[in-house]
């Protein structure tokens, strides 16, 4: 079997279409393949952006061409309220899988429970269904609109996310200012070219108690950072 046939035939396995870090574990398992080179992820990573039967969705996932209106499939250069949505939708996968990953527990807010990561819905990536009662309601109601949390074994906040992928910074912004008194990573995630957007905003004196620890993370680190746990849980590290 030719090496983009059995890319071709993997995608085709996993529903028509996969993120990368599962293209690089589930290929690995035909054995009709031989790849002879000591980087095979390199050669997975040339056939899905050369080869015409495949195409880009997002930063990370790819699908094949035959399968796009039967999988109703949007692209991320898309700016319909679909395409948007489905964007959303696929980076708060991605936190949650991390985190997982990293051994915290997960939550997604019940409003977009249903959404779909790929072929999954959230709800069945985060591993929490209601939101640990870590402080006074106030907070903890504020807590369950955070488009990711992470928690720790004492079910803390940890680490939240506001993926920002159309909308202004502010609410994220002000969000965060609100659990200003937590221990808690709190990060903006976003396209790279809004990098200075964000900085911008930032600096505002409002956000003076809170700047130095808002991070910024743009899609293609959250990308490698979602491959590198992926394939150090499954121990395909080859590339």
């Amino acid at each position: 079997m030719k090496q983009y046939e059995a890319v071709i035939q993997t995608l085709e396995k996993l529903g028509g279409q996969a993120t990368l870090a599962e293209l690089y574990v589930e290929v690995m398992k035909i054995k009709e393949c031989k790849w002879n080179t000591k980087t095979p992820f390199a050669s997975i990573r040339r056939i899905v952006q050369t080869r015409p039967e495949v195409f880009r969705v997002r930063p990370g996932l790819w699908a094949l061409q035959s399968q796009k209106s039967e999988l109703d499939i949007t692209e991320e250069r898309d700016t319909t309220p679909q395409a948007i949505d489905q964007s959303h939708s696929y980076y708060q996968g991605l936190l949650a899988i991390i985190g997982n990953l990293r051994g915290f527990l997960t939550f997604i807010p019940n409003q977009d429970k249903n959404k779909l990561f790929i072929q999954k819905s959230l709800a069945g990536i985060r591993t929490l269904h209601e939101i640990p009662n870590f402080s006074y309601g106030v907070f903890v109601k504020r807590c369950e609109t955070v488009d990711v949390v992470w928690f720790n074994a004492r079910r803390m906040p940890n680490s939240m996310f506001e993926v920002e992928h159309s909308t202004d910074f502010q609410n994220s912004l002000i969000k965060f200012y609100e659990f200003q008194d937590f221990y808690t990573r709190m990060v903006i995630v976003a396209h790279g070219n809004r990098r200075g957007e964000f900085e911008q905003k930032v600096q505002r004196s409002a956000f003076d108690e809170i700047r130095g620890r808002i991070n910024f993370l743009d899609y293609d680190t959250l990308v490698k950072q979602y491959e590198y746990e992926v394939l150090k849980s499954s121990k395909s590290f080859a590339a």
